[in-house]
């Protein structure tokens, strides 16, 4: 016969080996959704755009955002947080990405959403390299799972363009 101890031993082990199977399984289950998340963002209008007395340009803008991001809900899904983003080049920095709003999506009826806003953080660039700047919308998402490895994404929206002259 075995001790209480070897048995309580066994048993344990056992079950937490059932669980991570559970879980690893759980996590390669999410590799076959192939997500299709969509989004549209329209600048309806910069609401100002000034040099600062230290000399740094920056913006403020009032934006429409829409999304569908509803495809990227499993049942293994917790929650996504997603950001636009604002990325440009400058002859400073070959990449510049600043973040102007944010949000976090707590299930999958909250997924499909439009907002309407002003930039939720400051648009401000070190200089005065935002004049007449063409610019990229880049709405990032960052899936958090129940279990498993978490993964981001981001969809790309070009064709935005700063104006010329400080208003």
């Amino acid at each position: 016969m075995h001790s209480f101890g070897y048995r309580a031993n066994a048993l344990l082990t056992f079950g937490l080996t059932i669980l991570a199977l559970m879980c690893a399984m759980a996590s390669i289950s999410d590799n076959l959704n192939h997500p299709s998340p969509t989004a549209q963002v329209q600048v309806l209008n910069i609401n100002w755009f000034q040099k600062q007395p230290n000399g740094n340009d920056e913006a403020s803008m009032t934006l429409n955002i829409s999304a569908d991001l509803q495809s990227l809900f499993t049942w293994n899904t917790k929650q996504v947080f997603v950001f636009l983003a604002a990325e440009y080049e400058t002859t400073k920095n070959s990449w510049n990405q600043i973040s102007l709003w944010d949000g976090i999506i707590p299930s999958k009826e909250h997924a499909k959403f439009w907002i309407h806003t002003s930039n939720k953080y400051r648009f401000i660039d070190q200089g005065t390299n935002l004049r007449g700047k063409e610019f990229n919308l880049t709405l990032h998402w960052h899936v958090m799972p129940k279990t498993g490895k978490m993964f981001a994404n981001k969809l790309i929206m070009s064709g935005y363009r700063l104006p010329e002259e400080y208003r």
